[in-house]
């Protein structure tokens, strides 16, 4: 219970670090006495994010007041579905008669873990940039292609692809260039139970241009993913909300805390000192390299041509199509593409 209750006062940045801690991606909103005040989810912070642009402050703005539950004297499993099918929700509380959280209860609970597992999977492509130098990781890449370095007891890749496999997704394209030669024969040796298509650009076509090589083929939206990031996210809700919100282009974004170890002046006009502000702390929103496409969207991408996403997003946009953002938590995003990252990432990937 302890892991999944949080208090009003938390920050938000708080509660996505404990949102990513907690496998019901669910939090319980409570008081001193541990009555319940409210639910909060990675939906409701995503939506305030994306409504105020504000990544600092308290939850208390922002969870859900009047949630659903059930008294525990009255628990039983089908009133439980009931409740859960009815309102959409992932978790019902299981309060006493004075408010307070004794227990909680889930879809897994209420229909078992096979159906839940059923209902979350997601038939979609994933095409995975693997062309690049990864000259940010020299030495390592003289030797390896970047999708093969290791990150624990295997390659990179093979990170990426799992977390999409839990999701059931079967269908794999990897987009290569630098040691493709390489890839293709890890592939080869490995021999995957998933389907897995290798395409080589005949030179490098940028983060988005090699996808013009795949244009027969994809069909529906996709996901695009660089090689050197690792995600823990909620993949089938990712595809919902670009499917939902009708963007051309989602852009996974995470949260980003920057600290200025001094003290920051601001000028008047005039030169002199308007006021000092000690080590401020900056919060963004960062690209992290995962994206949900439009298959429709390829067309804007010139064939044989150096082409970056962030070209395609400005072609989009000029066509008035939309590119909307979803917003993770800091902790939800490991990249692999430079050293320092790397070794951050070897110390997330062994705890797990």
């Amino acid at each position: 219970m302890k892991d999944i209750t949080i208090y009003p006062q938390a920050t938000i940045k708080e509660a996505m670090e404990a949102l990513d801690k907690t496998a019901e991606k669910v939090l319980l909103v409570v008081d001193d006495q541990q009555v319940l005040l409210g639910t909060l989810t990675d939906g409701d912070i995503r939506r305030h994010i994306l409504k105020s642009g504000n990544l600092s402050g308290t939850i208390r703005k922002v969870y859900k007041t009047n949630p659903r539950f059930i008294l525990q004297e009255d628990f039983n499993l089908e009133q439980v579905r009931q409740i859960l099918t009815r309102n959409k929700i992932e978790l019902l509380p299981v309060l006493d008669r004075s408010g307070r959280v004794m227990d909680f209860t889930t879809w897994s609970v209420a229909f078992g873990d096979a159906y839940v597992a059923e209902k979350k999977k997601l038939d979609a492509p994933v095409v995975i940039m693997a062309g690049g130098k990864g000259t940010r990781l020299e030495p390592f890449t003289k030797v390896l292609p970047k999708p093969l370095i290791p990150v624990g007891d295997k390659p990179v890749i093979d990170h990426i692809i799992d977390r999409f496999r839990v999701c059931g997704i079967n269908e794999f394209y990897l987009t290569t260039h630098h040691m493709s030669k390489i890839i293709r024969a890890y592939f080869e040796e490995k021999n995957p139970e998933y389907s897995l298509k290798i395409v080589e650009e005949n030179a490098p076509r940028g983060t988005a241009g090699s996808l013009t090589l795949l244009a027969d083929i994809l069909d529906r939206p996709f996901f695009v993913s660089n090689c050197d990031v690792i995600i823990e996210i909620d993949y089938p809700d990712l595809y919902r909300f670009h499917k939902e919100n009708g963007y051309a282009i989602t852009l996974v974004a995470s949260a980003k805390r920057f600290n200025i170890p001094y003290g920051v002046c601001e000028l008047n006009n005039g030169g002199s000192l308007k006021y000092l502000q000690e080590k401020p702390e900056y919060n963004f929103l960062v690209n992290t390299g995962l994206y949900v496409l439009n298959p429709n969207v390829i067309d804007l991408i010139p064939k044989d041509t150096l082409f970056h996403i962030t070209h395609l997003m400005d072609a989009v946009r000029e066509r008035e199509g939309i590119v909307g953002v979803y917003p993770i938590s800091e902790k939800a995003w490991i990249d692999v593409g430079q050293w320092a990252e790397y070794r951050k990432a070897l110390k997330v990937i062994e705890g797990i």
